[in-house]
């Protein structure tokens, strides 16, 4: 029998998951930065994902969750999600080899932004002034990050190509945020991780005929050793989820730009310009804002369900 989740109100905890799971992520992201010379995108994500599901299986069983990790009931709702969340990957993994650490991270921060625009378009969701307000910070910002590889002084065909990819890979996580907010009503969180590293790695097979290579043996160990760190960074932020609400969580994840500046200039010896730090910041208050403004929206809705609900 599956042991009942603790959701213990244990924010320090929660916080300490939290910031243990960017770490890792950004971690991560610098050994596949590492091997993007060498490796294919797509062998990649199949290293990354495959070799994540030996951790996650560990997780649940140790969990008592093995059961309920392996029961789909949307197996289409998860294929989708394997989609979303697969394409994303690759995209990121192709820009890695072709950006900053720090920079792939700051474009990134407009996850949240993308995520209110496509909500509104997908789900109907209504954007009152507020939101529409830290959209269009965030958008500024992210026109300051990208600008010096679109329309900058400095342009470089490589490093465009790679923003445009980083920023397609933006887009597809702020899908798959929509897509999860339908998935997570029938689907239990285990099942979701554990079916995303299968469906990813059964994806990632299909790059196969496009150029996948026989990896040194320093190659290969980095690419497994990315897969652990990546499970390990997954089961990091469930786990954080039990002990903290996600609003109070999600600023957390601005972290990252931390670990990949100094991740960036320890391994690959990059810094962050002027102009990447100054749209960052407009994207992370602009990011803030949209989670301040959903958890206010989730206070609302809890008060209107308290006062219809009969038995409350």
């Amino acid at each position: 029998m599956a042991k009942v989740e603790d959701f213990s109100a244990r924010p320090a905890t929660g916080v300490a998951l939290k910031v243990m799971a960017i770490m890792l992520f950004v971690g991560m992201s610098a050994i596949i930065k590492a091997t993007a010379e060498d490796v294919p995108a797509g062998q990649a994500v199949f290293f990354r994902s495959f070799f994540a599901i030996p951790v996650i299986l560990i997780w649940l069983v140790q969990r008592g969750q093995l059961s309920v990790g392996l029961k789909a009931k949307n197996p289409m709702g998860h294929i989708w999600r394997g989609l979303f969340g697969t394409s994303a990957m690759g995209l990121t993994f192709a820009g890695l080899g072709l950006l900053p650490l720090p920079e792939v991270t700051a474009i990134g921060f407009a996850t949240p932004i993308f995520t209110v625009l496509l909500a509104a378009v997908m789900l109907g969701e209504r954007i009152r002034l507020f939101r529409i307000s830290a959209v269009a910070i965030g958008l500024v910002g992210v026109i300051i990050i990208l600008w010096p590889r679109f329309g900058g002084a400095q342009m470089d065909s490589a490093a465009t190509l790679g923003a445009m990819l980083i920023l397609g890979a933006t887009l597809l996580r702020a899908l798959v945020q929509v897509h999860l907010r339908q998935l997570v009503q029938n689907e239990h969180t285990a099942a979701i991780v554990f079916y995303f590293s299968v469906t990813a790695s059964c994806l990632a097979l299909l790059t196969l005929p496009f150029g996948w290579v026989i990896p040194s043996a320093q190659t290969l160990g980095l690419l497994i050793l990315a897969g652990i760190i990546g499970g390990a960074a997954q089961i990091f932020v469930t786990s954080a989820y039990r002990f903290g609400s996600v609003s109070m969580l999600a600023p957390y994840d601005y972290t990252s730009m931390l670990f990949a500046i100094i991740l960036g200039y320890v391994l690959f010896d990059e810094l962050p310009t002027a102009l990447m730090l100054a749209g960052s910041g407009l994207v992370i208050v602009a990011g803030v804002l949209v989670i301040w403004r959903e958890r206010q929206l989730g206070m609302e809705r809890a008060k209107v369900r308290a006062v219809s609900d009969p038995k409350s």
